[in-house]
């Protein structure tokens, strides 16, 4: 879909027939860096990075005014700072992040029952059953705006279609703080002008393939044979972006979706052969994961650890327990069995990671009793009293005293 920053914004400012855009598509404006300016809005309308200060930091946002230099999220900060050198660089709080995802998702639900969560910051909304008791499409979209930014102080944009793909791509049109709403009779005036590279799917190779043949926008596309859309993409593939390029999406909005796993990594400031550093990281990054399961209401029966060398080789191995937890002490001891169970490792570590898999609710959920678990559970709730009421790491376990390493998670179905 590409990256936004804002300059080529389109929105919906007078009256519109909506009855047929009854799917939303909300999304964060630039939410990691928007929650942070929360805390300083003296920084508000300059370039800002969200990343943690060290050599191998990654960004993981900015805001607009930094994208405009060509700075996005996953960009190593030493290019971001090439290109936009006046930028602010402010660590991230993940924490923060969920919680203001948990209130923009509630207000979602208040709006209708029918709302697919899309990881931390995007939304899917079905509103055709909303209309008797807040108003049309464009009425709901909104009042989703307007609660948001009174609720959170943060701003969202939203694209409101007959379909889910022509909802996202409006919602990305409309950034930052926009609404674009695309009637259905309307929807294929709205698609073709626009470049290859906006349709669903359509990556970096794919669009030079394309581009090559002499497909340059999405009407152009539509309007090709068909067989030379199978010649160039494939069967399935030129059926699929033939069906896009004419609005035809038939996918609907499935209420319930949830995280699919639950993990944090982090990247080393220089390759780390000890595996006693090595552990010391699985504990500190456990008992993330643990805290992001209990604050979710979720408790996971796989846990996953994740290595990468020296060279970018990246190897997953994981491990099914006998009763689902949230407890960052059981999270730690699977995990290192894991890290024993390679053996001598004969590389250098990059980075390390530590992941919660086949999530299932807690509350419906039994948990049995592992050895200690009443302990270790008395342990970590004391540990979340006191990061709510001082500050993330507060109270921490005694091998973690004294250390401090950048991560950077991972969170949910981005995974």
């Amino acid at each position: 879909m590409g990256k936004q920053d804002g300059r080529d914004r389109q929105v919906t400012t007078g009256p519109i027939d909506d009855s047929t855009a009854t799917i939303l598509h909300v999304d964060m404006d630039a939410f990691f860096a928007s929650v942070e300016l929360l805390d300083h809005p003296e920084l508000r309308g300059k370039p800002v990075i969200v990343a943690h200060n060290s050599a191998r930091s990654i960004v993981t946002a900015a805001t607009y005014e930094a994208r405009q230099f060509g700075v996005n999220s996953a960009l190593p900060l030493a290019t971001a700072l090439k290109r936009c050198p006046q930028a602010i660089i402010l660590p991230p709080h993940f924490e923060r992040y969920h919680h203001f995802s948990q209130q923009v998702m509630a207000i979602c639900d208040d709006l209708t029952p029918r709302v697919e969560r899309l990881g931390i910051d995007e939304a899917f909304l079905d509103v055709a059953g909303a209309r008797n008791v807040f108003g049309s499409p464009m009425q709901v979209a909104t009042l989703l705006r307007e609660r948001v930014r009174a609720e959170t102080g943060l701003v969202c944009s939203v694209g409101a279609a007959a379909t889910k793909f022509v909802a996202k791509l409006a919602s990305g049109l409309s950034k930052p703080d926009g609404l674009l709403v695309v009637p259905r009779d309307e929807t294929v005036g709205f698609l073709h002008p626009l470049p290859i590279s906006k349709l669903w799917g359509v990556g970096g190779k794919t669009e030079e393939v394309l581009r090559s043949r002499g497909f340059n926008t999405i009407g152009e596309l539509a309007n090709a044979p068909s067989d030379v859309l199978k010649r160039v993409l494939g069967e399935a593939g030129a059926a699929r972006l033939h069906d896009l390029a004419w609005g035809i999406d038939d996918r609907e909005v499935h209420e319930g979706e949830r995280e699919k796993s639950v993990g944090h990594e982090m990247t080393f400031e220089t390759d780390v052969t000890d595996p006693q550093v090595l552990k010391r990281e699985l504990l500190r990054m456990s008992n993330m994961v643990a805290v992001r399961l209990r604050r979710s209401g979720l408790v996971g029966k796989t846990v996953v650890l994740k290595l990468r060398s020296s060279d970018f080789t990246t190897i997953t191995r994981s491990r099914s327990i006998a009763e689902p937890t949230d407890l960052g002490r059981r999270i730690y001891e699977e995990v290192v069995q894991i890290l024993d169970g390679l053996g001598r490792l004969d590389y250098a570590v990059r980075l390390i990671g530590v992941r919660s898999e086949q999530l299932s609710d807690a509350a419906s959920t039994p948990l049995g009793l592992w050895d200690e678990s009443e302990g270790w559970r008395e342990a970590e709730d004391v540990m979340d009293a006191a990061s709510e009421k001082f500050g993330r790491g507060a109270v921490r376990p005694a091998r973690l005293l004294g250390h401090s390493v950048s991560e950077r998670p991972r969170l949910g179905q981005r995974d």
